[in-house]
């Protein structure tokens, strides 16, 4: 009889917990607008969560350890005058955040330490290029004060951000729809998915279309694409079937996936998160209540399923802890900003320690010795 070999990995224990109630963020009420943002986010000092508001829109802006119920009258950043679709902060600068309204603007925010004591309606810059609502924005990861930003005009633009001046347009390239765009680790490409079903590479500084990918996935509902480690690509969709796929590419042969494997039948655009540390991707659906999270390799079958976070409430929107952040020392990993109707959860995913899993085994090995023990004492009994 063949044993099946489980495949070894460090990552192979992972899992998900989310904190106390106390250290959650209660009594706010998070955005109800249909847009597929994660309308979160989070670094070392500040939560912040695109927030209902009436007369525009408005997101709060929260000190990490400011946790439990949340005062009605706590000040907002409210210099919007359409519904906030997306915020981001800068990954240079723990103090700045920008934001995209349907308003067609683009404003960057400076967060005083300790938090906001008034509102907050006067951006630091206010950038104005799109004609349609901006829905996508991203930090580039390496240089200082360079802004993407994407519109329903099906334009993405490049801003200084301390000029306050746009310095890269590309609005010859996508033909309808910008669903998500991402920079590699160092900011030389871009990968955008766009509504006529094509995954492209451009080049940021040309504006120019590299590598190009016809249908990554057959459905017609929203695809979302990630850089991976080595260049490689990870996109999200759904089959023709409306069933919701991962797939892993390589854009220097971009004919066939790598891996296209297929997950459920759940009808939320998944929101991947990729840790290029641990090479862990995390896939976290919006309505979904489970978050799921692989391992990527330079082995077949490339995408490894790992396990499965789950629990009883849906989300509505997901913030990604940035690595410094983490409290390693307890064997952090990682660590998402759930939002809820009313409230933002933090979940934890922790790598056990190696106590922890020899300990386990231990157990397991004494149930087997008093299951054995039992058995005997049963057959002797039996005897006399």
């Amino acid at each position: 009889m063949s044993r099946k070999v489980v495949r070894s990995s460090k990552f192979r224990h992972v899992f998900g917990q989310a904190v106390k109630a106390d250290q959650c963020y209660d009594d706010i009420r998070i955005s109800t607008m249909t847009w597929d943002s994660n309308f979160c986010t989070v670094n070392p000092k500040f939560v912040a969560m695109i927030v209902d508001a009436s007369g525009g829109g408005a997101f709060m802006v929260l000190p990490l350890n400011k946790t439990g119920r949340i005062d009605m009258s706590y000040p907002t950043v409210c210099g919007h005058t359409g519904p906030v679709l997306d915020i981001e902060f800068c990954p240079h600068n723990d103090n700045i955040i920008a934001s995209g309204s349907e308003d067609c603007s683009v404003m960057i925010w400076e967060i005083p330490d300790g938090g906001l004591i008034s509102p907050l309606t006067e951006p630091v810059v206010k950038l104005e290029g799109h004609c349609k609502r901006v829905g996508i924005l991203s930090w580039h990861p390496t240089a200082h004060n360079v802004l993407l930003s994407a519109g329903s005009d099906n334009v993405v633009i490049l801003w200084n951000v301390a000029r306050g001046e746009e310095v890269v347009r590309i609005d010859s390239v996508h033909p309808d729809l910008i669903y998500s765009t991402c920079w590699n680790r160092d900011g030389s490409r871009i990968v955008t998915s766009c509504k006529d079903k094509k995954l492209r590479v451009l080049d940021p500084r040309k504006g120019t279309v590299l590598f190009e990918k016809d249908k990554p996935h057959e459905g017609s509902r929203p695809v979302r694409a990630v850089f991976v480690s080595d260049g490689k690509i990870l996109s999200t969709g759904f089959s023709r079937m409306s069933e919701r796929q991962v797939a892993l590419w390589d854009p220097t042969n971009f004919g066939e996936p790598l891996t296209l494997q297929e997950l459920d039948t759940s009808s939320g655009v998944l929101l991947p998160f990729f840790d290029p540390d641990t090479g862990i991707i995390y896939l976290c659906g919006k309505g979904d209540s489970s978050i799921r999270y692989f391992e990527v390799t330079d082995e077949a079958p490339y995408v490894h399923y790992l396990s499965m976070y789950s629990s009883k409430e849906s989300q509505k929107g997901m913030g990604y802890m940035p690595k410094r952040g983490l409290e390693v020392n307890k064997c952090e990993i990682a660590r998402f900003y759930k939002l809820h109707e009313r409230k933002c959860e933090p979940i934890v995913m922790t790598v056990p320690r190696k106590e922890v899993q020899s300990l386990k085994k231990e157990v397991q090995d004494l149930k087997a010795a008093l299951e054995e023990l039992t058995k005997r004492v049963k057959e002797l009994e039996t005897k006399d």
